[in-house]
């Protein structure tokens, strides 16, 4: 089963992350630690560069930025295969992000 980590975090979270210089060193070591069960991971752009897509009645309204308000955002994502959800919450709970931010776990609909 794939499950999607999602990374996010506030303001405070992301200033950590840069502080921290065991952080991406930590990402590295983790995302090998994963082995054959990590299919993909990245980071995503700041929300001020996000476009808002709505269709509605055949009107399509395009608004940039994001769709709401919010102190925390996603910030990235980690694609994972495991058999089970407890072994996805594992790979969470040792996820670098999880020290300064948090990884909202969500299996994916088959």
């Amino acid at each position: 089963m794939k499950f999607l980590l999602l990374v996010c975090g506030d303001q405070q979270a992301h200033e950590a992350m840069l502080a921290d210089p065991d952080f991406l060193p930590d990402c590295k070591a983790w995302a090998e630690a994963q082995g054959g069960r990590l299919v993909q991971t990245g980071g995503l752009e700041a929300p001020a560069q996000a476009t808002t897509v709505r269709a509605r009645d055949g009107e399509v309204l395009l608004t940039d930025g994001p769709f709401v308000e919010a102190k925390e955002v996603v910030a990235g994502f980690s694609l994972i295969e495991c058999a089970t959800r407890e072994q996805a919450l594992e790979a969470a709970t040792t996820h670098p992000v999880a020290r300064h931010g948090t990884i909202e776990v969500r299996a994916l609909l088959p």
